[in-house]
């Protein structure tokens, strides 16, 4: 989805398939993720015909918290419900509102906190409602890729023989995919005007969202403490470093790290840990969702400047991680990384109908077979897992074999 409006473009999406099926099936679609990933685009664009309200922290406009049961009386569905956390008190009414309908598909809600209020709305809609979650646009979605060409895509369904086949490249340059970011909104907008919209993202969601949650003070502080959390995007989640160098307690870095959460602004990778528990790390890695807004955070100033940052390599695993994750929404797989204290350590493993497929990520151009040692190690660690030939995605034009356990496959590769 395009925010080019003078244009009117529209980009389809990968979650649109899952969306309209939900339709069918559920009377209630809710549709959640960070601020501007084109929740309210993606809506709109499907279901023209229902009416469009937005929901606003301080104004009551239509008086639903007032007399909710009266909206839904006085406005016949479809309809959608945008930014429904701040109108927690619709939600039971529209539970009852459902209840008297057979219909599928009447009510299409938004939120960009997974906190308390949407939260209920599982709890008590159970049946009723179908939850959809919405990352960044993905660079083979901007270029008109289908889910099933993906290099990921075609990887899990036949991961020895998959590289045989003719592939071609996504014409995106890596950096300006990095440095851009995944939020539809800035498809529009000159290099030189990113960090206009990044700072109006900032100062709105922590002005906004944040105070809303959370009664923070210090809006400096905090600011600070999201540059820390990129600083230590693809790393393993630590809260006593982040404290120690922003200045607070690691109690409040525990409580804003899950503010980051509950906002889709951060997300989370599990260990694996087999049997090997005394081997093993057991701490999560924590990565940005969204790498456009990393840089900026980041304080790098164009796409060449990700060359020369200390960073890059961890900002080139964010980028791969959070399109991978994206592209895989609506699949049924588990992810994990897995790291040994010895140093051994694989950055992705994708857990699927009993196979792991393990994935490292390299920001080079020629890869080698060391860098797929961690893959090697952990197929040798675990002899009684479906371990399936290891991925090395890196940043070069070729799939380059890595012995009989991995191959080197570009990150924008796809398949006819």
């Amino acid at each position: 989805m395009s925010n080019l409006q003078g244009i009117n473009v529209y980009i389809d999406r990968y979650a649109q398939i899952r969306l309209l099926k939900f339709t069918k099936n559920f009377k209630i679609i809710l549709v959640l993720g960070a601020r501007q990933v084109g929740k309210t685009t993606l809506l709109k664009h499907l279901f023209k015909d229902a009416r469009y309200f937005v929901f606003d922290p301080t104004q009551d406009l239509y008086n639903v918290r007032v007399d909710p049961d009266l909206f839904l009386k006085t406005f016949e569905p479809p309809m959608i419900l945008d930014e429904i956390q701040y109108t927690p008190e619709l939600l039971s009414s529209l539970k009852r509102h459902v209840d008297a309908m057979d219909q599928k598909g009447l009510y299409f809600l938004t939120g960009s906190q997974n906190f308390a209020a949407l939260k209920n709305v599982s709890e008590s809609m159970s049946g009723r409602v179908g939850i959809l979650e919405l990352g960044p646009m993905t660079p083979f979605e901007r270029c008109g890729i289908s889910l099933n060409q993906t290099w990921i895509s075609h990887y899990l369904k036949s991961p020895e023989t998959f590289h045989q086949q003719p592939f071609s490249l996504l014409k995106e340059r890596m950096l300006d995919s990095m440095w851009r970011g995944g939020y539809p909104g800035t498809l529009d907008f000159e290099i030189d005007d990113l960090r206009d919209f990044y700072k109006s993202y900032v100062q709105t969601y922590t002005e906004r969202d944040i105070r809303l949650l959370c009664n923070i003070k210090d809006v400096h502080t905090f600011s600070a403490f999201l540059s820390a959390q990129a600083a230590l995007t693809a790393q393993e989640s630590n809260h006593s470093q982040i404290a120690n160098t922003v200045g607070i307690t690691v109690k409040t870095a525990h409580e804003w790290s899950n503010l980051q959460s509950y906002g889709y602004q951060t997300f989370t990778v599990p260990p694996y840990s087999g049997n090997l528990l005394k081997r093993v790390s057991k701490s999560p890695k924590a990565y940005l969702t969204d790498t456009g807004l990393a840089c900026y955070l980041l304080r790098i100033t164009s796409p060449d400047a990700l060359l020369g940052h200390p960073a890059f390599g961890a900002l080139f695993e964010t980028f791969c991680v959070s399109m991978i994750r994206s592209i895989l929404a609506f699949d049924n797989v588990q992810f994990h990384h897995w790291r040994t204290n010895a140093g051994a350590e694989v950055d992705l493993i994708i857990e699927r109908d009993g196979m792991f497929f393990p994935i490292e990520f390299k920001a080079k151009t020629n890869p080698t077979r060391g860098d797929a040692r961690g893959i090697l190690q952990f197929t040798k660690d675990y002899p009684g897992l479906k371990v399936q030939k290891g991925l090395v995605i890196h940043g070069g034009t070729e799939i380059i074999p890595l012995g009989s356990h991995a191959m080197a496959v570009p990150w924008n590769c796809f398949f006819a």
